[in-house]
């Protein structure tokens, strides 16, 4: 687990201008004991060797300094063994024997293209998702995920991948992971109701901030392997397949014309009712029961036809 680094550091500033003093001392020493050795004075042989030695580690601790800006991190090893993470922002300096890699906290979009997966009923839809994530635990990102190796080959610094590879290689990963979540969660669920007995069925289409929740949970199970925090997830792209859309848009088309046709004779049965009932409550005319049968057949004629009806007055007797 993730763990603060704990070691000596120190202010890096402070440490550059002890290091650039250390440079000129050996440089100095060098060119002194170069003079004296040219005067052939054995003691300029300590001096030119003290100079070269002082040189060597003024090198080396130049290797020490860390830079890090907000929502950065250092992960830190010694010789191969974790010692911590550093995540202090400012300019510091470490014993440069440390092995350092630098990893970013800040938070990534992943906008996956829309993949083609079958649905509970087994037809073929295209879905996508956008994610929202970032990096919360630096040690499972670098050790229980093989993410070095998948960094490309340049180093940034030495004992280290570059920012840049590893990053990339946690993309790939939460890549892979999302199309495998999305694929899971869009299997449990049809896309459309396709059946009145399952009506009360969640669906794809309908499931909203259900769906969704069940998808960021399979994520956060996935992801938390490497050390990832799902911030959002949400599907952003939701159709059926190429090969079947035709056929499921007449479906839905169908659908739709039953549906309304329904609601067009419930009302007009309604209405029909209201006319016969308000003409006899009112004693207008008095209508026999086929006389009652030809007026319902009429009116439900003109209130379901999608056409304007064109009456024919008749001005003999109703009687008649």
């Amino acid at each position: 687990m993730e763990k603060k680094f704990e070691g000596s550091v120190f202010n890096g500033f402070l440490m550059l201008f002890v290091t650039l003093a250390l440079t000129i001392l050996s440089i100095a020493w060098t060119i002194i004991g170069i003079i004296m050795l040219s005067d052939d004075k054995t003691d300029g042989l300590y001096l030119l060797f003290g100079g070269i030695a002082l040189l060597i580690f003024s090198i080396i601790m130049m290797c020490g300094f860390l830079m890090l800006e907000p929502n950065e991190a250092r992960v830190l090893t010694w010789f191969g063994k974790y010692a911590g993470t550093f995540t202090e922002t400012g300019y510091y300096w470490v014993n440069p024997f440390y092995g350092t890699k630098k990893l970013s906290l800040r938070a990534r979009n992943l906008d996956a293209e829309p993949i083609k997966v079958n649905d509970k009923v087994g037809n073929p839809v295209m879905i996508g998702l956008v994610l929202v994530w970032k990096l919360k635990d630096t040690y499972k990102a670098l050790f229980e995920i093989d993410s070095q190796t998948m960094a490309p080959t340049n180093q940034e610094e030495i004992g280290g991948s570059s920012l840049k590879g590893i990053m990339q290689a946690l993309e790939n990963f939460v890549k892979v992971q999302s199309d495998a979540a999305l694929r899971q969660v869009a299997g449990q669920y049809a896309y459309d109701d396709t059946d009145e007995k399952n009506s009360q069925e969640m669906t794809l289409r309908d499931g909203g901030d259900e769906i969704n929740k069940q998808l960021e949970e399979k994520l956060d199970e996935r992801l938390a392997l490497a050390g990832i925090e799902v911030v959002e997830a949400r599907i952003n792209y939701l159709a059926y397949a190429p090969e079947i859309a035709a056929v499921m848009l007449r479906r839905q088309q169908a659908s739709a014309i039953i549906t309304a046709r329904e609601k067009i004779v419930e009302g007009a049965v309604s209405m029909v009712k209201m006319a016969l009932d308000k003409l006899s409550k009112e004693s207008i005319v008095e209508l026999d029961d086929e006389k009652k049968a030809a007026m319902v057949s009429n009116l439900l004629v003109v209130l379901c036809g999608d056409d304007a009806a064109q009456p024919v007055v008749n001005t003999g007797s109703l009687y008649k």
